[in-house]
């Protein structure tokens, strides 16, 4: 009897849309100004993008918003994550150690450090108006500026997948 082969293809990919926002406000902020300025209905996830790293827990505030007429779900997520980090530093004494905290910037995509917050538009539709979007939050005066990133040049794509 023959040998029976299965081979396992890495086609895990999704596809969507990214557009990459420099604005210096807070995530609810820039939130509130999507919808207002981008006709969009984002609202706070119930459950934040959440990972440990090296014993430290990352948070990325997550918005997303499901337009079920065109079959469009799009998530804001922040790019950064400011969290403490805490050790114990001997000194040498019997009594006296010294805690010593850190403050540790982490980003979700770090080949676009620069980046504050990215908008995933994710279809099965062909056809997404990106220009317009990316013109209607670069018309916000608090964004600094918006554009679209090619997903394919993406190295850590894998962390944009939480659904």
């Amino acid at each position: 009897m023959g040998a029976h082969k299965l081979i396992l293809t890495d086609d895990f990919a999704e596809d969507f849309l990214l557009v990459a926002i420099h604005c210096s406000e807070e995530a609810y902020k820039v939130a509130f100004l999507l919808n207002q300025f981008a006709a969009l209905h984002l609202k706070r996830s119930k459950v934040d993008l959440e990972y440990s790293n090296d014993g430290l827990e990352i948070t990325f505030p997550l918005f997303d918003y499901e337009d079920e007429m065109r079959y469009i779900n799009y998530d804001l997520i922040a790019n950064k994550c400011v969290s403490k980090s805490a050790r114990v530093a001997s000194s040498g004494s019997l009594f006296h150690d010294e805690n010593i905290s850190e403050m540790v910037t982490t980003h979700l995509i770090p080949e676009y450090k620069q980046v504050d917050f990215f908008l995933k538009i994710s279809t099965d539709a062909p056809s997404v108006a990106i220009r317009k979007i990316v013109t209607d939050i670069n018309d916000i005066k608090q964004v600094i500026s918006a554009y679209e990133v090619d997903t394919e040049q993406l190295k850590s794509k894998n962390n944009l997948i939480f659904d």
